[in-house]
């Protein structure tokens, strides 16, 4: 008689993006189903307990603050990201409306902290929503991350982006301003879920991810619009996966923005709008 596993397997959501690859490889192999999703949507779901752990962006642990990050994987920079920009169309300085791309919730705090910690503005938001692009939007400045932040990606191709003045890589722009690197989604659990059997496999599976970027980027590259050298690039010399002292260290200046900003009880995606948990309406 096959004997019952110590733990129930937990329910595991991650980002639908490219650069999340690396930190989910082999887990299927290893029998981990995955559910992926819009990194915004992923807290949602946590929140609302219809996941037992995901990999969500890190401003939501501030604004839950019983949940527990449980890998010391995660998706950060050390410089340069690529993949999250805002696109200007005026002078940053002269910034008085934001469209922030619907699938953000650390990147739409980091624009904001960012705009008005080194010019102080503070624009009025309004959400684009996932399926729309630069030109749907006549906002001053738009924030778009992901897949389609990328330079061939959809949202941010060229032809798109003729009708703006200045690109800010918001991975660079923190860490020239802070010296710090900057963490944007970790793997986080709920509260009441045993995650002692996932740490480990989040764990191996970042690490093979890291010993095969190769591999990844010849099956991911022609799907994204890149080459398998540009996605090589990016998934190696683009994104940081391991959550050290100065990682950490980051996150709590981070931390200590959104709060000086008043972004901890509201969602930076919307208008002003608080944010939804599990035990709001």
């Amino acid at each position: 008689m096959t004997p019952h596993p110590p733990f129930p397997p937990p329910r595991i959501g991650a980002v639908s993006y490219l650069n999340t690859k690396p930190l989910v490889h082999g887990l299927a192999a290893r029998g981990v189903g995955v559910r992926y999703d819009l990194p915004s949507r992923l807290a949602d779901q946590l929140a609302a307990g219809q996941l037992d752990v995901a990999l969500i962006p890190v401003v939501e642990t501030f604004r839950q603050a019983d949940y527990r990050i449980v890998s010391d994987a995660c998706i950060g920079c050390r410089g340069p990201v690529m993949s999250v920009k805002v696109f200007f169309r005026t002078p940053p300085d002269r910034v008085t409306s934001l469209a922030i791309d619907e699938g953000s919730r650390t990147s739409a705090a980091l624009a904001r902290i960012l705009l008005a910690e080194r010019f102080g503005v503070r624009p009025r938001i309004e959400p684009l929503p996932i399926e729309a692009g630069l030109g749907d939007t006549r906002a001053d400045a738009v924030l778009l991350i992901g897949d389609r932040a990328l330079d061939r990606g959809t949202g941010a191709s060229p032809a798109a982006t003729r009708s703006f003045q200045l690109a800010w890589d918001l991975g660079d722009e923190w860490c020239r301003w802070t010296g710090l690197p900057f963490v944007f989604a970790v793997w986080a659990a709920r509260p009441g879920v045993d995650s002692r059997a996932t740490e480990p496999l989040l764990n191996a599976a970042r690490d093979s991810g890291r010993a095969n970027l190769a591999a990844i980027a010849a099956a991911e590259a022609a799907a994204h619009g890149l080459t398998v050298p540009q996605c090589l690039g990016y998934l190696r010399d683009n994104l940081h996966y391991e959550l050290g002292p100065r990682e950490r260290e980051a996150i709590s200046r981070f931390r200590e923005l959104v709060a000086k900003m008043g972004l901890l009880g509201e969602s930076p995606a919307s208008p002003g709008g608080r944010l939804r948990t599990a035990t709001a309406s």
